[in-house]
């Protein structure tokens, strides 16, 4: 496959320029929340407060709160200016072609607008209640996920996710950054780990989505590399993400009760991440069981995330 994917021509990108206004105009409350990327702002969200709850110092609930809410949009304004420049591949991929941009009900521009606005209101937002460090994080966040990650590695490379996961991996020290002003050990072992999750994930989401991806011309891992390579990487990178996931106990940033979680989480894994490394596919790619391992591993991957944040932050208060 060529080192550089062409774009193709989007759908939406067709509209006529006098409907452009009218596109906007038709869209509902529900296609613009739609542009945020809500299911990948649940985790973003998530894992910021997770690290602005287990900073040291005090916060005042409101600018806690304002904090938090502008990680939910920087994400979303990330979210939509992924979908505006994507609008081509989206309308290609079943799983995207719905989307508001590709389907015709927000127009690029709209969406371009949308998102540009939002990103710029979000870090200003944070520098004024909280401090210079944290909003500049949050605008080195979008600046990766929109710059690094959409334009650059995504069409690109087959590393795409393992570079980009950084854009993800943030959240937790923007958190922690906006109630102590200074970086830590503790949310950099927190980006380590969202870093080093983030491949199995999407690429346990990349085996069942893998037909997609290639119609598109994104080269996911299982397009250029094949389904083995990928179940292999999976693993690989799953047995890195355990050990990692026990640094706050062993660096005593992080007590025994996130020992333990942190332990049964990651064997959990590890034994999602056998049943996709065994899983039996054809030369094309096909999961002869319709890829179970594979879908089993991601939808536990989300629910791996939250439940080890989140006996972090139980830790912190025991």
């Amino acid at each position: 496959m060529s080192d550089t994917i062409m774009r193709t021509s989007a759908p939406a990108a067709t509209v006529e320029p006098a409907l452009l206004d009218q596109a906007i105009l038709g869209a509902t409350t529900s296609d613009w929340l739609a542009l945020l990327k809500p299911r990948v702002l649940y985790l973003v969200v998530y894992t910021g407060a997770a690290g602005l709850l287990v900073a040291p110092g005090p916060l005042n609930p409101v600018l806690a709160f304002t904090a938090i809410l502008c990680i939910a949009m920087a994400a979303g304004a990330a979210g939509a200016i992924n979908m505006w420049y994507d609008r081509d591949i989206d309308a290609i991929m079943r799983r995207t072609a719905k989307r508001p941009v590709p389907a015709g009900r927000i127009s690029p521009s709209g969406a371009l607008s949308f998102g540009v606005g939002l990103s710029f209101l979000s870090v200003l937002l944070m520098w004024l209640a909280t401090n210079v460090l944290a909003a500049a994080i949050l605008a080195l966040s979008i600046a990766f996920y929109v710059f690094i990650y959409t334009m650059w590695l995504k069409r690109r490379t087959p590393q795409n996710i393992v570079i980009g996961g950084a854009a993800g991996a943030f959240p937790p020290i923007i958190g922690w950054v906006a109630v102590t002003g200074h970086l830590a050990l503790l949310p950099i072992v927190l980006f380590a780990l969202i870093f080093i999750w983030t491949p199995p994930h999407f690429w346990a989401l990349s085996l069942f989505a893998s037909a997609d991806y290639e119609k598109a011309g994104v080269p996911m891992l299982p397009v250029v590399a094949g389904a083995k390579a990928t179940r292999l990487a999976v693993m690989r990178y799953t047995l890195w993400m355990v050990p990692i996931s026990l640094l706050p106990y062993v660096l005593h940033e992080a007590g025994p009760f996130y020992a333990a979680s942190a332990l049964v989480l990651g064997l959990a894994f590890i034994w999602y991440a056998i049943g996709v490394m065994r899983d039996r596919q054809d030369p094309t790619g096909v999961s002869l069981t319709r890829d179970v391992p594979a879908k089993a591993a991601f939808k536990y991957s989300i629910l791996y995330l939250f439940l080890i944040f989140g006996a972090l932050v139980v830790d912190h208060f025991l």
